[in-house]
């Protein structure tokens, strides 16, 4: 199954490791050394230019994107189609 992430793009769920809301993780000192690691090793990949919102992890990227992080883990428990709804 996949997951729309914004912008017309989608991932697989099964690559998902986590979704994370930006504004309340990167409060931590790790978040953001992470966050900036990997926009270093550029596996960082931005959806949209709206304010960004979430942060996606896959096993090979970093999506930030501007749909919120409750909206995409209720587009990832779906068990049917690729969710566009709620943006």
């Amino acid at each position: 199954m996949f997951i729309h992430i914004g912008e017309g793009k989608v991932i697989s769920k099964k690559n998902i490791i986590g979704i994370f809301d930006l504004e309340t993780t990167s409060i931590s000192k790790k978040t953001r050394e992470f966050l900036k690691s990997s926009e270093k090793r550029k596996t960082v990949e931005y959806i949209g230019y709206e304010i960004p919102k979430t942060y996606v992890v896959t096993n090979k990227k970093v999506y930030i994107t501007q749909i919120s992080s409750q909206t995409l883990q209720k587009r990832a428990e779906r068990n049917d189609s690729i969710g566009t709804e709620n943006q």
